[in-house]
C-alpha cells in the first residue's frame, strides 16, 4: 500500500509507511527506534516534523489523484508546534486539506502516539501546486 503513495526516500530512510486510509486520507505511521531518535527514549523532532510533513503531502496528493489532477508540489511554509515529548511507541499523523484550490493548499496535520485525542505535534503547511 505504501507503493501507491509513492512515499520519497526521506520518508522511507525514517520507516514512515501506510498505516490505512481514513475518510479517504491516508494516516502515516513510524516506529520508534534509533532512526528517529533524538534524545535517549524520544523521537528526534525533525522526526516527528517529517512525519508531519509527509501525512500533509500524502493527503494532498490522495486528494489530487481523487480529481484526476497532477501537480508539482512546493512547500511556502511549515509552522510546527511540539505539544508533548515523543516517547518510543508507535507514531500516527494524520492531514486535513482546510483548503485547496487550483494553485496552493492549506493543510493542518497531527501526530498522536496511544490516544488520538493527546497529540504530541501538530502543524500548518501551505503548498503551491504548480
Amino acid at each position: 500500500m505504501t507503493d501507491s503513495l509513492n512515499l520519497p526516500a526521506y520518508a522511507q530512510a525514517l520507516g514512515i509507511a501506510l498505516h490505512e486510509i481514513e475518510d479517504g486520507l491516508p494516516i502515516l505511521t513510524v516506529d520508534f527506534g534509533a532512526d528517529v531518535e533524538g534524545r535517549p527514549g524520544h523521537y528526534h523532532g525533525g522526526a516527528i516534523a517529517g512525519l508531519l510533513e509527509n501525512a500533509a503531502y500524502a493527503a494532498l496528493r490522495s486528494a489530487l489523484v481523487a480529481q484526476d489532477r497532477e501537480a508539482k508540489l512546493k512547500p511556502v511554509n511549515i509552522t510546527v508546534q511540539y505539544l508533548s515529548a515523543g516517547k518510543p511507541l508507535t507514531s500516527f499523523a494524520k492531514a486535513r486539506i482546510t483548503r485547496m484550490g487550483r494553485r496552493n493548499a492549506n493543510i493542518s496535520v497531527e501526530a498522536w502516539q496511544s490516544d488520538r485525542d493527546k497529540p504530541i505535534a501538530s502543524a500548518v503547511m501551505n503548498i503551491l501546486m504548480a
